[in-house]
């Protein structure tokens, strides 16, 4: 599947390094990526409780919630059955990293914030992209279904930033936030996470 707006979005491809690490380590991808699935689900509903009076924020992100919980239960099958262990792991330097970038005040931490989900739901799916040709039938299956709703994810996120903020400001920060982003994804990494950089 090509996804040229994802690509158009984002400042670079995953590197094939990344890819390469990913498949020598599938046991941790799918448990950040079970991780990951779970922190989306909390973070949307963190955004609802929040900003208790934009509708249609609360109504994208009330149904993000429920599409990212089943995700992580899905994710959770394909571990059961392939006998991968719950194990706790670090978090990536990622979204942190991301997150560092997002002013204090409002309205602008909201456009911020909007605009910092779209680039990791973007990234997500490139890395779903980047990986289905290279996997096992099960997990290229669920990885190339999970390629549109991430897609999905991503332009709901950016437009609800143009629906809270001001065009001007929101093309600003993203071309902020999509430097800092390349930079977390191009740059040496010292662990393999979904969303790391390139392994050391």
């Amino acid at each position: 599947m090509s996804l040229p707006e994802i690509h158009d979005f984002l400042a670079c491809r995953t590197p094939d390094a990344w890819v390469v690490a990913a498949l020598a380590d599938q046991e941790t991808l799918l448990i950040d990526h079970k991780n990951n699935e779970f922190k989306a689900a909390s973070t949307a509903m963190a955004l609802i409780a929040k900003y208790s009076t934009h509708l249609d924020l609360i109504n994208f992100m009330s149904r993000l919630t429920r599409e990212e919980l089943v995700h992580h239960e899905q994710v959770l099958r394909i571990m059961k059955r392939r006998k991968i262990a719950l194990k706790p792991i670090s978090a990536s330097r990622y979204a942190s990293g991301l997150r560092k970038l997002v002013r204090s005040h409002e309205p602008l931490k909201l456009v911020d914030t909007l605009v910092v989900g779209a680039f990791i739901e973007a990234r997500s799916c490139e890395r779903f992209e980047a990986l289905v040709p290279h996997l096992d039938d099960e997990l290229g299956k669920f990885y190339g279904g999970l390629l549109k709703s991430e897609a999905r994810h991503f332009q709901g996120y950016l437009k609800l930033a143009y629906q809270y903020g001001e065009a001007r400001d929101v093309d600003a920060t993203v071309l902020r936030v999509r430097e800092s982003e390349r930079e977390l994804i191009e740059s040496s990494d010292v662990e393999f996470r979904f969303h790391s950089g390139v392994p050391a």
